[in-house]
């Protein structure tokens, strides 16, 4: 996919965005960036294979529920500064989607913070919109599900797709399109030029 094109559509849309070669350049950037602030993290296995809970919490008081206590750490997250996160799938032409489970990590892209970044890899980018919603529905919630080992069909038969099941374990409760950066919350995208995350 060509992550220049979506570059100029998210500006277009107003984000902020970053253009990185790699995600060790993206994490070094981002950590210079955001000093002596309170950082929330929201559940991301891109976030976690760049180490930038490591990098952040060496000068920041930093809020991650898949390392504390998981409701206080979602909860201090909220109320933080500073909120880190992935995207399921962002389209070239210039959406953000995202689904979740707790909504805690959509709701935080929506409201609440002083800045949200979003560190995507560019396995994450689709031509279209429609292609956004469809990986992250049929791509990437299914393989959470089974990092999670839920007991739901997505799981059961491979992972292969979404089938709006009704079952308790569940994923996929919500899902969230930004068309632009919420009022007053300035948002900043981060497009690295490796595949990462799910």
């Amino acid at each position: 996919m060509d992550l220049e094109k979506t570059a100029k559509n998210l500006r277009t849309a107003g984000f902020s965005v970053q253009v990185f070669d790699s995600g060790a350049e993206a994490a070094e950037w981002l950590n210079g960036q955001v000093d002596g602030k309170t950082v929330g993290i929201g559940g991301s296995a891109t976030v976690k294979a760049l180490g930038l809970y490591e990098l952040l919490k060496t000068h920041n008081t930093v809020y991650w529920h898949w390392e504390q206590d998981q409701d206080e750490a979602r909860r201090n997250a909220m109320k933080a500064d500073v909120y880190l996160c992935s995207a399921n799938a962002v389209a070239e032409t210039g959406e953000i989607v995202n689904i979740d489970g707790r909504g805690n990590r959509v709701a935080s892209t929506l409201f609440g913070h002083e800045k949200v970044y979003f560190v995507v890899g560019q396995n994450k980018i689709t031509e279209s919109y429609e292609d956004a919603v469809r990986r992250a529905r049929n791509v990437a919630a299914p393989k959470r599900a089974a990092q999670f080992n839920t007991k739901t069909p997505c799981v059961a038969k491979g992972s292969d797709r979404c089938y709006n099941c009704k079952s308790p374990e569940r994923v996929c409760r919500a899902m969230v399109t930004l068309w632009g950066p919420m009022m007053g919350m300035e948002t900043e995208i981060l497009l690295i030029r490796e595949d990462l995350g799910l």
